[in-house]
């Protein structure tokens, strides 16, 4: 039995495995695989491609099969989908592993990443931050849905949030001040929360050069930096810049035939997280740009004067998004701009 290529449907519990040989016939068909049985039947096959969907797992997955001596790719579900033979309404785990095993056969399949130790704990710290964040917004409203059952209607801004709930917190009847007085409690526990993770993100960006000089681009800051080093590392998997633009969904969608170009809004494809540290960080760049003179802050106040304010903030992100992974993936031989 000669295998070239499998398929694995990643789950919790049982994972479904298939295989093919070098004419594409299923030689390794398991449709329900235990867990803890699973490496052990990867192991003991020669060395061949596998393929897996990018969820949750997927990397550690990955790090196992390539030190058994495996080829591992990673595929995004939305590419793996138009293989699966019995279509929408015949999904299962079995159908998903032979679609998986059949999309990365394909020469021209684009693969995600596989992401190392380090850059998952980076990833993290990231993630766990914004959860953080997330909480501390959804603690906000809480307040402001609770206050405003007593006529009390406060404006978006969290600062008056916090102040004002604290002014009227003596005047709320009942168990209405218990509650408020535990709510803003939370606020104070997420914002020490939120600043011990800023501390680590610093000390990351500190410790690595990479972050260092990614950091003297304009618009790009500690959080940003790091996050892009944990989402792609050093930018070999992006052939150029523009790529990584459009993989951060900064570049617009095409709806073109005939020969006539049609380019709509920005796709907001992968990171969403990334995305946003890139826009905020344009954002500040384009109120900055207002008083400084050089070549690039003329650019951009020029392009928010024709396009619209919006369109300017969308297009210095994708610029800096360009010019970091030039940083990462050039390294020293990048002349960082004056």
């Amino acid at each position: 039995m000669v295998i070239l290529s499998v398929g694995i449907d990643l789950a919790k519990s049982v994972f479904a495995v298939h295989g093919v040989n070098e004419a594409g016939k299923a030689e390794l068909l398991r449709p329900a695989v235990p867990r803890d049985k699973l490496h052990e039947l990867i192991a003991a096959l020669p060395p061949c491609v596998i393929g897996m969907e990018a969820c949750s797992g997927a990397h550690h997955w990955a790090r196992l099969f390539q030190a058994s001596g495996h080829t591992v790719r990673l595929i995004a579900p939305k590419f793996v989908t138009p293989y699966r033979m019995s279509g929408k309404r015949g999904k299962n785990d079995a159908a998903d592993a032979a679609a998986i095993c059949e999309a990365v056969r394909r020469p021209h399949m684009r693969f995600v990443p596989i992401k190392t130790l380090e850059q998952q704990s980076l990833l993290m710290v990231h993630r766990a931050r914004q959860g953080f964040v997330e909480q501390r917004t959804a603690t906000l409203n809480r307040i402001r849905g609770c206050l405003s059952e007593f006529g009390i209607v406060l404006p978006l801004k969290a600062a008056t949030v916090r102040r004002r709930a604290c002014d009227c917190l003596e005047d709320l009847p009942g168990y209405a001040n218990i509650v408020i007085g535990d709510l803003l409690s939370e606020v104070t526990r997420l914002d020490e929360r939120i600043t011990q993770y800023d501390q680590h993100i610093k000390a990351m960006a500190k410790e690595d050069v990479r972050a260092k000089r990614l950091m003297q681009l304009s618009g790009v800051g500690e959080t940003t930096a790091t996050c892009m080093l944990a989402m792609i590392g050093n930018g070999h998997d992006f052939d150029c810049g523009r790529q990584f633009a459009a993989w951060l969904g900064l570049a617009p969608g095409q709806y073109s035939s005939g020969g006539k170009t049609r380019l709509g809004r920005i796709t907001k494809a992968a990171d969403s997280d990334l995305r946003m540290l890139l826009i905020l960080g344009a954002r500040a760049m384009l109120a900055a740009a207002k008083n400084k003179t050089d070549a690039t802050s003329r650019w951009a106040v020029a392009l928010e004067a024709r396009r619209g304010y919006w369109k300017a903030v969308v297009a210095i992100a994708a610029k800096n998004a360009r010019m970091a992974w030039a940083v990462l993936r050039q390294g020293e031989g990048f002349a960082l701009p004056s």
